[in-house]
């Protein structure tokens, strides 16, 4: 009970913290599901957890999502996502964790790479990206870091953003989910527990929508930063320990 409880406040806190930035929630949680559940049953527990966390900021941003972005990053990334979820089965546990976190880890250059460039993406580039980051995100379960400079690139900022990132990632996830189903890997008891975990990222989400409204831009940058760190270096740690 006291590493459900624990694993439910960090929760909480995850969902703020990616209400605020609009990512980060999968980033702060995983390494905790794989210490208490394991690298096997963290990945589907995180993608249920995920789908209601992007839920949550669709919810809390409706009015803002530009459709026309969410359906070139779609319709390539879905398919994709089930693509990739079927890859990470195959997958060994540990693999799972050294390839997560060195994947965390690449970001922070990477982000700021594409920053420096002041790289700008068209609709059909960006449709080119769902289908790259889709399969990431069947892999490595979460790819916030690589879609938000894609989404940003593509000229949208704030509630914009986070609204139609999030609707996006909502539709990968389910696609992982289903797939994490027709092979087994979605048993009822993961499915309550990412149940549970998803409840406390969106109580946190709407909480975080507040504080997001005031945050400034070098201050996302910095906060995204460290997660990929401390998510890195954990998973890391986790698989060589």
């Amino acid at each position: 009970m006291i590493s459900y409880l624990f694993v439910l406040i960090v929760g909480l806190i995850a969902g703020g913290i990616s209400g605020i930035i609009g990512t980060g929630s999968s980033i702060i949680l995983l390494p905790i599901l794989v210490y208490t559940f394991g690298p096997k049953q963290a990945v589907p527990i995180m993608a249920v957890a995920a789908v209601m966390a992007n839920l949550a900021r669709v919810m809390a941003w409706w009015k803002l999502i530009d459709w026309r972005a969410f359906a070139a990053y779609s319709i390539t990334g879905i398919p994709a996502a089930a693509l990739g979820a079927r890859t990470l089965l195959a997958l060994p546990a540990n693999l799972i964790n050294i390839f997560l976190g060195i994947f965390f880890i690449a970001m922070i250059p990477a982000r700021h790479w594409l920053m420096l460039r002041n790289f700008r993406l068209r609709l059909w580039q960006l449709s080119i990206a769902g289908a790259f980051i889709g399969y990431l995100t069947g892999v490595v379960l979460s790819t916030g870091p690589l879609s938000v400079p894609a989404f940003i690139s593509y000229g949208l900022v704030k509630g914009a953003f986070i609204a139609t990132e999030a609707a996006s990632s909502l539709f990968l996830y389910v696609s992982k989910i289903i797939t994490f189903g027709e092979f087994g890997a979605m048993p009822p008891n993961i499915f309550i527990k990412g149940l549970l975990v998803g409840a406390s990222l969106m109580a946190g989400t709407f909480a975080g929508k507040i504080v997001m409204l005031k945050l400034s831009d070098q201050a996302h940058r910095y906060l995204l930063d460290v997660l990929l760190l401390f998510s890195g270096l954990s998973l890391l740690w986790a698989a060589l320990r």
